[in-house]
């Protein structure tokens, strides 16, 4: 018998009885719980001795919740404990969490995420950038901005395209003109159709701002006020339109070709976008009345 697999797996904070599960599962030895006991203490491996000082662990638990720990349970985070050498039990390292992180120990007990916080330092201090895909099936997509501070919506287009830079950067032009200047940041994606965007900012802010801080690139998923934005706008307009097309696809009317996309885009973008124009203009007053408030 290797005793370095049953070595491993106490290092890792099993139970006896998993330790024992896994040697038959994995390695295909079976041997009793008195047999691994003796085995453990022959080679002074024991649960109750040698424990780490309370304080030490707690030091250890407070680095880790200062990175990606801070969405363990006290499960995992024993787990963690074991594999650094720190010899405690479950019920320490859950006594710790609930005194160190009680919030998140709240919202993990509710299978909830911790929210970030988000902070603008006025309005058109940034702007976010962004496209929406759900109607693109059916020939149509969708571009929006929204200011970061105020929630405004800058523009929020129904096209045959998101994906034109031309086009995104014929909604940016607009948006500033008709707001009388450019944001400080504009916050976008890495797609391709942000290129103009980007560099029109950047000349907006020729000499006054270094490129890295008039645009700020990353991934859709962290693009927070704009994907908030579209959680909205699905929950309150775009469901309906998906759920249109969608049966007029189960109904065998629509085949999903290139002249059927053309026919949806006739028949409905003006009414999508008249739609949106009603939808943000009656959310935004919401808004700015519960600011007011």
């Amino acid at each position: 018998m290797d005793f370095k697999q049953i070595e491993q797996y106490f290092r890792r904070g099993l139970s006896n009885r998993e330790i024992l599960a896994l040697l038959k599962e994995v390695h295909g030895i079976k041997i009793s719980n008195r047999t691994l006991e003796r085995i453990l203490s022959k080679h002074q491996l024991w649960r109750r001795k040698n424990k780490t000082d309370e304080a030490d662990v707690v030091a250890f638990i407070q680095q880790q919740l200062q990175t990606s720990g801070q969405s363990h349970g006290y499960r995992w985070m024993h787990q963690k404990c074991w594999l650094n050498g720190i010899i405690t039990d479950r019920e320490t390292v859950r006594v710790i969490l609930r005194l160190l992180d009680g919030e998140g120990v709240d919202l993990r007990s509710r299978n909830r995420l911790r929210r970030r916080v988000y902070f603008s330092r006025g309005p058109n201090y940034v702007w976010h950038i962004d496209g929406y895909d759900k109607l693109k099936p059916y020939g149509i997509g969708i571009s929006g901005c929204i200011d970061g501070f105020s929630r405004k919506i800058m523009w929020l287009e129904a096209y045959r395209t998101n994906n034109d830079p031309r086009v995104i950067a014929g909604y940016f032009m607009t948006a500033v003109i008709e707001a009388e200047g450019c944001p400080n940041l504009v916050r976008l994606d890495l797609g391709t159709e942000n290129v103009n965007v980007a560099e029109m900012q950047k000349f907006l802010h020729h000499g006054t701002q270094s490129d890295s801080t008039c645009v700020s690139f990353g991934p859709s998923t962290s693009n927070q006020r704009i994907e908030r934005w579209w959680l909205t706008l699905r929950s309150q307009c775009i469901q309906f339109w998906m759920n249109l097309f969608d049966n007029l696809k189960e109904d065998g009317h629509y085949a999903d070709t290139f002249l059927d996309k053309c026919l949806i885009l006739f028949c409905f973008q003006n009414l999508i976008q008249v739609s949106h124009v009603l939808f943000c203009s009656t959310e935004f007053k919401c808004i700015m009345s519960v600011q007011t408030c």
